[in-house]
């Protein structure tokens, strides 16, 4: 079988938006058919979403395998997702940043959701700051074996094996390698997050004062050091005992607004 095609056109390393004034930001969506809940706060969320640009900050899927599966008869789920989301770029700009879920995600992906993908980091030049946008993983150093993880899948030449194997052998490496990661997390006590030295490095390197990021699935605003700060976004899940849905708005003048959105399903 012929290796898919999932590369992606070079990538913005920065946006300007210093002529908007109302920005939406979220990730860690983790869209699954199953999760019918969750989808449907998403779902309505975009609905009803009114911004100047929309930013998803990596793991908008829970999983994604290739392009291809958009061709299968099946994929009705992934399809209705990207159909929202062109819907809302119909509107206003879409931005997507890569995750450690859904790096595999593609220009067919795109267009299909009329998303603009970026680079991880990527500058975005507001009209009062100058931040950093990243999904953040790249950051969490002290996961030595994800970072060991990452830099091999996301290699050209283990994309291209994986991609060409069949669909149905990559769903499957794909459930096998998720029920491995939840089983790791249900013996870890200890959690990696975001290093802090690295976190100011990439701020210095692109003079940019806020880093905002999403993957930890710890929201909260840190002050890293004078003058710089680093923005966690919240992940998304409907069937928490204490539900997860939450977007990030910023509006000129105004600053930050974390918006808890209620489950309608």
């Amino acid at each position: 079988m012929a290796a898919v095609d999932n590369r992606l056109t070079p990538l913005p390393a920065s946006v300007d938006a210093r002529q908007l004034s109302q920005l939406a930001f979220l990730s860690d969506v983790h869209l699954e058919a199953a999760d019918t809940a969750t989808f449907q706060a998403w779902a309505d969320y975009l609905l009803h979403l009114q911004a100047d640009a929309l930013f998803i900050l990596g793991d908008l899927f829970e999983v994604w395998v290739g392009d291809d599966i958009l061709d299968d008869p099946q994929a009705t789920f992934e399809r209705d997702c990207l159909n929202r989301i062109h819907a809302v770029s119909q509107r206003m700009p879409v931005y997507w940043i890569a995750g450690n879920r859904d790096f595999l995600l593609g220009n067919a992906a795109c267009e299909a959701g009329g998303m603009q993908a970026l680079n991880d980091p990527c500058v975005l030049q507001t009209s009062e700051l100058t931040w950093l946008l990243s999904h953040g993983d790249a950051l969490c150093l002290d996961d030595t074996d994800y970072q060991l993880f990452r830099a091999e899948v996301r290699s050209p030449a283990w994309q291209q094996a994986f991609l060409a194997q069949p669909l149905s052998r990559r769903l499957q490496q794909a459930r096998d390698m998720r029920a491995q990661s939840e089983s790791r997390k249900a013996m870890q006590t200890v959690w990696a997050d975001v290093d802090t030295a690295a976190a100011i490095d990439w701020l210095t390197q692109h003079q940019a004062v806020l880093l905002l990021h999403g993957h930890t699935h710890r929201p909260g605003t840190h002050a890293l050091s004078p003058g710089l700060t680093r923005c966690v976004l919240s992940d998304w899940d409907a069937g928490a005992a204490a539900p997860r849905l939450q977007a990030l708005h910023w509006q000129a003048g105004q600053g930050f607004d974390r918006l808890a959105l209620s489950n309608r399903a």
